[in-house]
Formats: structure tokens, sequence, C-alpha cells
């Protein structure tokens, strides 16, 4: 026989299943509005309870409820807040080919804020590169900033803990963020001794372009000759990370606020061996077997091989660079492929469901980590 009591408890765990599944259920689409700190544009998506509706921009389309409220974080989250995920793009890139990833996330209940970084965009590629990598972490610092003060999300984001997401050169920002460090003299010993091999790194975004080419190929030529004791020391400078403290129990992120990282196909090479051990926070991979603009084994393995704290979330043996972007038109798709030196289209081995299953994964290696 079922007691009052009984039957009280079961109806109470009833309406908290009902309550949960109606939070759940508000979350159906994804609002996208922008905002830009000096100048920078910062695309922000959302969970909302708004109707979504097909925006279309350029050759992208997106299902997005624009300039939409966002809804508060649900009473479970520890901090009573949302958590907040920076995505860092590719060379040349913007926020719309990694929208997937980002509605992805904002489903699952982050805010995703998408700088388009300073020098290093669709529109402004004149600092791509090197020097692009020396400020793209101040790029997500600075957005973090702006989040934190933004008057509609500033009450609902939990700055304090952040996670970054970098694909590409974005992976660059990701690692530096993370507390590595890179040189110039790592990148040119290992083209000087591996341009053929690694040529999709080496002579990246010169596909078509002969002379150039072949100036590349002669600067790395005469850099074969280059070791630590003979190089200029501007080659030797490292760059980012947290050099205002040393000594034991130093944290080498050049900024605390980011709790964990995950990398799609991230230039890795470029990173010292020290620097990536010395890496504490969680660091997740999504890989791609067949990688022709970053060959896994000189990158993502580089990476994996010398941090303790990075592991792989997902691995594709018969995935592509691009592969990880979504949407990709096919037209926008052709273009990039044309300025690389191979590898730049998209492989049809590597299925939508593939790439939502890996994204998934970096949505429950977030939750799971901040």
């Amino acid at each position: 026989m079922t007691t009052p009591l009984q039957t009280f408890t079961r109806l109470a765990c009833a309406f908290s299943l009902l309550a949960a599944s109606a939070s759940q259920a508000q979350v159906t689409s994804v609002g996208m509005r922008q905002i830009q700190t000096n100048g920078m544009p910062i695309t922000l998506v959302y969970p909302t309870a708004a109707a979504a509706q097909p925006v279309t921009q350029g050759a992208f389309t997106v299902q997005v409820a624009s300039n939409a409220a966002p809804l508060p974080a649900d009473s479970t989250a520890a901090s009573g807040k949302r958590a907040l995920i920076v995505l860092s793009h590719g060379t040349a890139g913007s926020a719309l080919p990694e929208h997937t990833l980002a509605a992805t996330l904002a489903r699952a209940g982050f805010v995703v804020a998408q700088p388009e970084h300073r020098g290093d965009n669709w529109q402004d590629f004149s600092k791509a590169g090197p020097e692009s990598w020396k400020t793209r972490p101040q790029d997500v610092s600075e957005t973090i900033d702006a989040v934190a003060r933004d008057p509609e999300l500033a009450p609902l984001v939990d700055t304090r803990r952040v996670g970054v997401h970098g694909m590409s050169a974005g992976g660059v920002t990701g690692l530096v963020l993370a507390g590595a460090q890179w040189r110039m003299l790592n990148l040119i010993q290992h083209c000087a001794q591996n341009l053929d091999a690694d040529i999709g790194f080496c002579l990246n975004g010169l596909g078509g372009k002969t002379w150039p080419q072949l100036q590349r190929k002669t600067q790395f030529l005469l850099a074969k000759v280059l070791t630590e004791s003979n190089a200029p020391d501007n080659l030797k400078v490292v760059h980012s990370g947290n050099v205002k403290t040393k000594g034991q129990g130093h944290d080498p992120r050049p900024d605390p606020r980011v709790a964990a990282v995950s990398l799609a196909v991230p230039v890795g090479v470029i990173f010292t061996p020290e620097s990536l051990a010395r890496i504490r926070i969680p660091v997740g991979l999504s890989t791609s077997g067949d990688d022709g603009v970053l060959l896994t084994r000189f990158h993502s393995q580089h990476v994996l091989k010398h941090c303790t704290r990075c592991t792989t979330l997902s691995d594709h043996p018969q995935a592509g660079h691009f592969d990880w972007l979504s949407p990709w038109p096919t037209s926008v798709a052709q273009t990039v492929a044309a300025t690389q030196m191979r590898g730049g289209l998209p492989k049809p081995e590597f299925t939508d469901a593939d790439r939502q299953k890996a994204f998934d994964q970096i949505a429950v290696f977030f939750k799971q980590k901040i």
C-alpha cells in the first residue's frame, strides 16, 4: 500500500523531472548578436527561448535568433551563471564558418564569444602568421573583458573560469593561453628540415604563387645552417606565456581565467617541448588523420607527446584540415583550397554526423572541465 508520504515524494520527483525537461526544452534555438571592443568585432552565440530564423551573410546561412534575449543560467549551475567559451578562428577566418560548433556549445548551455582577430581575419589578413600569433591571446583576454562588462550578459555569465577553443592558427591562441610558448627558430628549423613533408604549413597560403614559393623555399634552404648557438637572438625569443613570474609554483598562463582549452587540428610544431610540459590545465585535441595542411605527426602529435595534461578528444583518420569548419559553402571551400599547397578541400568521407559527434564531445569536455 502506498503511503501519503511515498505519493508526495513521487510527485515531487516527477515535478522535478518535468521542470528540468522544461528548462532544457527552452533551449531550442540560439541567439546571435555582435559587440565590439576597441574596434574588434565579437560575435556572441548563446541559448535563447526566441525562435530562430535563417540569416544569410554572403555565402553563409545560419539559423539564429538575431539580437534575442539570452536565457538565464539553469538553477543547477554551481556559480548561478553560464560558463563562457571563446572561439579563436583560423587564418583569415571569421565567426560564421564555426557557427555549428558555436551553436552546439550554446545548446549545451554555454555562452560563446567569437572575436575577429585583428590583422588576421577574412577582411584583413595583413598580419596573418607569426605577427598575429603574438596578439591573438590578448584579443581573447579583451573578449572576456568585453563580455564581463556587457550590460545584458554580465549578470548571466561567469568570466572567472573560461574555456577557449582554437582551430588551426586558433590552436596557437589556445596553446598560448594554456601556458605554452613558441619560437621562430622552432618554425624555421622545422621547415628547413621538413619542407616537402610539411609543405602545407611551411608554404601556407602560397598556392599558385610561384615567385613567393621560391623565395620562401630559398629562405628555408639557407636556414639549414642555423643552430641554437649561431641563430640570431631575435629568432630564439620565446613568445607568449606568463613571463612575469618564475620558479616553483609558477603559473604559465598569461590569463589565469582560462581554465580549459580545446584544439582542432592546431599549429603545434612551433611550441617548445619544455613549455608544453609546463601546461597545468586540461587541453583536449580533435585531430584529422588526412590533414594535408598541418600534418598530424608534426603538429597535434608534437603537442600530445610533450604536454602531459593534453588528451585526444576524438581522432578522425579520414578527415582533412577544413572539415572542422561548418557551415563551409562549396564556393568558399574552393576559393580557400586554391590558396593552399595541398589538402584544401573537404573530405567527403568525414560526414556531418561525424563532425557533430566530435562537436558534442567538445561540449562534454568543457562541461567537465570548467
